[in-house]
C-alpha cells in the first residue's frame, strides 16, 4: 500500500464508509478507490481536493515526493508484472470495445453543450444501455446539499419509471428540474430539492415525467 493510499483509508474509515459509499460521494466508483488504496492507482490533485471538500480531510502532507515514489512503484509494478491469463483477457476485452461520444445536454435535451467519450462494452456504457445514457449540465445549485453543483456535469441514463429515492431529472408543468424522488404511495410522490435548506413538494405522479436518472456527477474545482 502507498502513502496516499493509507491516507485515503485511514479517512474512509475513520468516515465509517465502505469503498462504495467513500467513492460516491467522492464521484468514482468503488474500484478506483480500491486501487488507490491498494497502491495500483496514484491519487491525482482534484480527488486530493475533493476529500479536503467533502471530509474537511487535508492530505496535502502527501508531499510530491510521496506521489512520485509511488508513480515510480507503480511503472515497476507494470514493467515487470508478468503475462498472465487475466491480463491477457484484459487487453482482448480492452481491444474489442470502442468508444462513443456522449452528448453533454441542458436540461431540455435540445442544447448540445459538448460531448464525452466513453467505451463501449458489450453495447452497454457504465452498465447502462449505449443508447440510453447521456451526461447533463447542472443549471443551478437547488442539489447543493447532494453535492451537485451549478455547472458540474452529471452522467445519468434514460428512464420513464420512478426508482424510488433516486436523483433524476423531471418534467412539471413544463419546466425540467433534478430533484431527489420518493414515492409516497400509488398516486403521490415527494420531491426533495436542497440548496442548505432541505425543502419538499407533494405532487400527484400522473403529474409528473420521469426524464432520466442521473448516476454519478463530474465536478469543476
Amino acid at each position: 500500500m502507498s502513502r496516499a493510499g493509507e491516507k485515503v483509508k485511514s479517512i474512509r474509515l475513520e468516515a465509517k464508509l465502505n469503498e462504495k459509499q467513500f467513492g460516491k460521494k467522492l464521484g468514482v466508483n468503488e474500484n478506483f478507490i480500491k486501487e488507490i488504496e491498494n497502491g495500483k492507482k496514484v491519487i491525482n490533485d482534484s480527488l486530493i481536493l475533493r476529500i479536503k471538500k467533502v471530509f474537511g480531510k487535508d492530505i496535502n502532507d502527501i508531499s510530491m515526493n510521496d506521489l512520485n515514489e509511488d508513480i515510480v512503484e507503480e511503472k515497476r509494478n507494470l514493467a515487470f508484472k508478468p503475462k498472465t491469463t487475466e491480463a491477457n483477457e484484459t487487453w482482448t476485452n480492452a481491444m474489442s470495445s470502442i468508444l462513443k461520444e456522449v452528448p453533454v445536454y441542458d436540461y431540455n435535451f435540445n442544447k448540445k453543450l459538448g460531448a464525452r467519450e466513453l467505451p463501449v462494452i458489450s453495447n452497454k456504457i457504465e452498465g447502462f444501455n449505449h443508447d440510453k445514457v447521456f451526461f447533463v449540465k447542472i443549471e443551478d445549485n437547488d442539489m447543493a446539499g447532494f453535492r451537485i453543483m451549478k455547472d458540474d456535469i452529471a452522467f445519468g441514463h434514460i428512464i420513464h419509471e420512478i426508482e424510488n429515492n433516486s436523483i433524476c431529472i423531471l418534467e412539471l408543468n413544463g419546466k425540467r428540474f433534478i430533484r431527489q424522488i420518493k414515492k409516497l404511495d400509488n398516486t403521490k410522490a415527494l420531491l426533495i430539492s436542497n440548496n442548505g435548506n432541505v425543502q419538499t413538494q407533494t405532487v400527484n405522479i400522473k403529474d409528473i415525467k420521469v426524464v432520466g436518472k442521473l448516476e454519478k456527477v463530474e465536478f469543476k474545482l
